[in-house]
Formats: structure tokens, C-alpha cells, sequence
């Protein structure tokens, strides 16, 4: 009898065992969190220090001009080997002209389709024989149609993500594996506020844009669950409205507040991020938290905010 009782209580035990276990994990799990909320709260008025990127061996595409080009620019002050990509090659130049002329860094122009996959992957072997291994790669380059969905045409549609999103594919497969031979890397993609809110005129950029914040969410679990976590990062940058030329007619409710950004003040804030291991940044920062908070409201109040900041892109058809 005794043993027979033995038998069927053993396994309710381990039940109970085992959800208090659950538990106990569970509100460890909450206590870090909580911890990791106060850093993030110190941070934001005692900012983290920003780590050196003098050693590193920055590859940017879509060099030519606007915010690839201030990047450039402001890799080569800090003394980064710079790597300008760009399918336009005498703007491509121009980019390496004004960077050398820092004197600080050593700066190399390539000229490239990157939304062409063969292209891209002579290029990585390219780079590795006359550069070496890439450290840190910005997918900046990208392309933006605004003109309603009917008026898109097939083969602007298709254009918009061979660049936008497919080359962002090649050019991962292509450095990551530079980056695991060096064992440490930084792969930073620009997304946009397009990619986080969707605005007319602009159906399918801004189907690249949330497609590019997918790859990198995932490429993010993917690293942490191989042998580089922490060692090959993230981060995914959201601009509002750069004044590079893609914006041809903006409409801005409140230009003192939300204006066209500066290319420069961008290119600074994406270095700045890179620096402190940010994996999301929108810019202005606040507008990700805006973003986060209005999601989890119904969706008509979310409607009504946007209604009242009235903020996009007219049809350059017009």
C-alpha cells in the first residue's frame, strides 16, 4: 500500500515542483528587468560612454550622397578605415575626396550594384584581398517612388525592393561571414518612420522599410542564439524625414517640431547609436516611444493622432 501511494504522488510533486520553479524564474526574470529599466533610465540623463571605432573597417552602401556620404565623413574623422559603396561612382568618389581630405582614416570607393547578389559577393572578396575582413556594415543605400498605389508601376515596385531589402540580404550573407572570421562585427540597417507607421504615396517603401525591421529582429535572435551573441550586433536605425532629396514634396504640419532632419544630424545620430550598441533608434528618439505608446491604444485614437500630425509625402506625380 505505502508504495503504491508513492507512485501516484511522486508525479503531482514534480508538478508542483516544477511550476514553483517556473515561478521562482519567472519573477527573477521580472527583478532583472526592472534592474535593466533603471539603467536605461540613469542612461538617459548620464548618457553610456561611446566605444572607440578607430580600429574598425566600416563598409557603407549608398555613399554618393545625402546621409552615406555625412556617414563617411564622420567614420573617417574618428579614424575608421572607411569602405564607400555606391552604384554612382563619380559621386562615389567625390564622398572619398572629401573624407581623405580628414587625414585621419584610410578611405577606399567601390562601385557596385547592391541590389545584384553575384555583384555584391565579388565585391566581399574583393574588399577582403585589397581592405580586409569588414568590422561594421551600414546598409544605407535605398530608393523612395511617392505616387499612389495604382499609379506604381511593376517594374517600380520591384526596383524599390531589390534595393530597399534585397540588397540588404546580400550584402548580410556577403560581410557577416567577414565579421565571424574576426569574431566581433556590427551590422546596422536603415529602416525608417515609414517602417514603423504606414503613410500614403508611399505603399511600397514603406512595405520595405517594416521588411527591413523584420530582418533584423530576426537576425538579431538568430546571432543570439549562435556562437558570436554579443559578439556581431545590431542595430536598426528609424529617421523621420532626411532633407537627402528622396522627400520631393514633403508635407510637415509642424516644421519647428518635425521638420526635415539634417543629413548630418543623422549621420551623427546613427554613429552615436552604433557606438553605444543601440538595436533600435528612431530619430528624433522620441518617436519611438511615441510609436511604442500609441500601439497600445484603440486604433481610431492612434488615427486621430496621426489626423493631427499630418505629416508625409505628396505624390511626386503631381
Amino acid at each position: 500500500m505505502i508504495e503504491r501511494e508513492i507512485i501516484h504522488t511522486t508525479p503531482a510533486s514534480k508538478r508542483i515542483f516544477d511550476v514553483l520553479k517556473d515561478v521562482l524564474q519567472f519573477f527573477e526574470l521580472y527583478v532583472r528587468i526592472l534592474l535593466e529599466l533603471f539603467v536605461t533610465l540613469v542612461q538617459i540623463v548620464l548618457p553610456k560612454k561611446q566605444k572607440d571605432v578607430s580600429g574598425e573597417i566600416v563598409l557603407i552602401t549608398g555613399t554618393g550622397h545625402g546621409i552615406g556620404r555625412e556617414l563617411a565623413l564622420h567614420y573617417a574623422s574618428l579614424g575608421s578605415t572607411v569602405v564607400c559603396v555606391d552604384i554612382d561612382g563619380k559621386n562615389n568618389l567625390q564622398t572619398v575626396e572629401k573624407a581623405k581630405r580628414l587625414n585621419l582614416g584610410e578611405v577606399y570607393s567601390y562601385s557596385c550594384d547592391v541590389s545584384k547578389r553575384d555583384e555584391v559577393m565579388a565585391l566581399a572578396d574583393r574588399i577582403k584581398s585589397d581592405v580586409g575582413c569588414i568590422s561594421v556594415l551600414v546598409n544605407n543605400v535605398g530608393i523612395m517612388p511617392t505616387h499612389p498605389i495604382l499609379q506604381q508601376s511593376a517594374e517600380e515596385i520591384q526596383r524599390v525592393f531589390d534595393v530597399n531589402v534585397f540588397s540588404q540580404f546580400w550584402t548580410i550573407q556577403a560581410f557577416l561571414p567577414h565579421m565571424q572570421e574576426k569574431g566581433r562585427g556590427h551590422i546596422i540597417c536603415m529602416s525608417s518612420i515609414a517602417g514603423l507607421v504606414g503613410i500614403s504615396n508611399l505603399v511600397p517603401y514603406c512595405a520595405t522599410k517594416f521588411a527591413v525591421r523584420g530582418l533584423m529582429e530576426a537576425l538579431h535572435a538568430e546571432l543570439r542564439e549562435g556562437p558570436f551573441r554579443d559578439l556581431i550586433r545590431t542595430t536598426t536605425i528609424f529617421p523621420y524625414m532626411t532633407n537627402t532629396g528622396l522627400c520631393k514634396h514633403p508635407k510637415v504640419k509642424f516644421p519647428s517640431i518635425l521638420g526635415l532632419l539634417d543629413p548630418k544630424q543623422v549621420a551623427r545620430r546613427i554613429v552615436e547609436a552604433h557606438r553605444t550598441d543601440l538595436m533600435e533608434v528612431t530619430i528624433p528618439s522620441s518617436l519611438l516611444h511615441i510609436n511604442n505608446w500609441t500601439r497600445l491604444l484603440p486604433d481610431h485614437c492612434g488615427l486621430m493622432l496621426k489626423d493631427f500630425i499630418d505629416s508625409g509625402v505628396e505624390s511626386d506625380l503631381i
